[in-house]
């Protein structure tokens, strides 16, 4: 049985299968097909390929619709498993052969593609994203403007970005009315439809892990750093940045106005934990309720 591991680019695919050989395909209908037909000359272990910013996307799917045993990881573990192994050196096909000897000797998590509502839904949580980041972009140039028409300008541009911005969270919202393993979880203070649509498309995997597997695959577990007599201290790596990021600021909200987790935090605070660690403890209670929650969810629903 072979790994195979393809590096994606907007244009190519780069294929290795371990030990043996190396082929390119073009990122389109026709080099998949050719792709397919090649592959299945092979006995599979598993497909590795990176999550390369939505290139990676149609290839994932149609491979993955012929059969083949598909699997996306993070851009960010193939570094590390790269620098564990020694190669320090990059280019497309060196990154298909890491992606290989990943597919080879690691047992990964398969690919699961989404339901509709989820690519929809992930469609408008990434778009939420960009107009976010759009929005405070315009509001940073704006305190830097003198000329009355360009300040003008900017903040029309602002008024219509917070526009875009209620009419795509209308738009969450009620994408998430139709789910109900999703729309009742939650009633936790700063647990709104961002984070529940956050979690929907980013952690699939909600509900169906333990705490500390959950809290793992977010990123949100403290991972020991001993050595001998030395110990440091014990910090959070790697995981799902996105879902961290829409926890931090539901745990800001939530330690302000979510009772039980207010006085978590402060018990936390009163121990001499620094702020960020507390707030950290916080998102990791946030998630593993969330989880549990969401367990509950499909347990009432009667779904496996």
């Amino acid at each position: 049985m072979f790994g195979i591991g393809i590096d994606v680019s907007k244009a190519t695919l780069d294929v290795v299968v371990h030990g043996e050989q190396f082929r390119q395909f073009s990122n389109d209908k026709r080099g998949f097909v050719r792709l397919i037909r090649w592959l299945k000359t092979w006995p599979i272990k598993q497909v590795v390929l990176e999550a390369s910013g939505g290139y990676e996307r149609a290839a994932l799917d149609v491979l993955h619709a012929a059969g083949l045993p598909m699997v996306r990881i993070n851009p960010a573990r193939a570094r590390r498993f790269a620098q564990g192994t020694g190669r320090a050196a990059k280019t497309d096909r060196l990154d298909a052969t890491v992606l290989a000897q990943m597919a080879h000797l690691l047992p990964l998590t398969r690919y699961v593609p989404p339901a509709p509502w989820q690519q929809r839904l992930a469609e408008f949580a990434q778009c939420r994203r960009h107009l976010v980041q759009m929005r405070v972009s315009e509001m940073q140039r704006l305190r830097r403007l003198v000329d009355p028409d360009l300040i003008a300008m900017k903040q029309r541009h602002i008024a219509q970005l917070s526009d875009d911005l209620k009419q795509l969270d209308k738009a969450i919202a009620e994408q998430l009315e139709g789910q109900p393993g999703w729309k009742n979880i939650g009633t936790l203070k700063g647990v709104g439809p961002i984070l529940i649509s956050t979690l929907a498309c980013e952690l699939p995997e909600l509900g169906s892990l333990g705490s500390k597997a959950i809290a793992s695959l977010v990123g949100l577990a403290p991972m020991n750093r001993e050595s001998g007599t030395w110990q440091g201290q014990r910090r959070i790596s790697g995981g799902r940045a996105v879902v961290r990021e829409a926890l931090y600021m539901a745990a800001l909200t939530a330690i302000r106005y979510e009772p039980g987790l207010r006085a978590f935090y402060a018990g936390l605070k009163a121990k001499g934990k620094a702020s960020k660690v507390a707030l950290v403890a916080v998102m990791r209670k946030m998630l593993v309720i969330l989880n549990a929650r969401k367990r509950d969810a499909e347990v009432a629903l009667g779904c496996p």
